[in-house]
């Protein structure tokens, strides 16, 4: 039996998808092309601009598709953490190892080019903002934390901006070992700051 074509439109979409990601993580946004990527895909360059008539969607759909992905993988995960104090390590390595890998170079590609071209940040930054949200509300609910209290929204965001600084110095070299340190090092403190229990700024104590 032939396979339906909805479902053959849905596979030529996900390998263009993938396609795009491994040609921006490899080649950056100017060396990334549709065709260089329906190439990639093993589709004609008709099929790929018929699924994504412009670059832009093709970029923005890979960024959205993966970025989804990664957080749901996440939110799986969320069942086979350790309770007890363990688990402030085990989140904060999961979430610190979440912008490293070939999306995460892929999407760096797009925020550098979307920093000199307007026609790519208008589509780029409602994306970003979204994706950014969303993985806020997941580190929120790995972590258990309870946003309504002061400091905790700061400390977890804090969290996801130190993962894409590691991301960052994992781009030219493996920094896997020093990766564990700081895992280890801020799993202690994000104990405490979610916990309400961080001690008070100085020159408040006295007031």
């Amino acid at each position: 039996m032939r396979e339906p074509q909805q479902e053959r439109s849905r596979t030529t979409r996900r390998r263009l998808v993938e396609a795009a990601v491994e040609c921006l993580a490899a080649r950056g946004w100017h060396g990334t092309t549709v065709a260089m990527v329906a190439e990639q895909a093993g589709v004609s360059r008709g099929a790929a601009q018929h699924h994504f008539p412009t670059r832009e969607d093709l970029v923005v759909a890979a960024v959205a598709q993966v970025g989804e992905e990664q957080l749901a993988e996440l939110r799986k995960q969320v069942e086979l953490l350790p309770g007890g104090t363990s688990r402030s390590e085990a989140v904060a390595e999961m979430l610190l190892n979440l912008y490293t890998g070939p999306m995460f170079r892929a999407a760096l590609q797009l925020w550098v080019a979307a920093s000199t071209d307007s026609k790519l940040l208008a589509v780029l930054a409602p994306l970003e903002a979204r994706v950014g949200r969303e993985a806020h509300r997941v580190a929120l609910e790995l972590l258990g934390a309870d946003e309504s209290r002061p400091g905790v929204r700061e400390t977890v965001q804090a969290t996801l901006d130190l993962a894409r600084g590691l991301g960052l110095a994992n781009l030219l070299t493996d920094d896997t070992r020093r990766r564990r340190r700081i895992v280890r090092q801020w799993a202690r403190m994000l104990e405490p700051a979610l916990a309400g229990t961080l001690p008070e700024p100085m020159g408040t104590r006295f007031l």
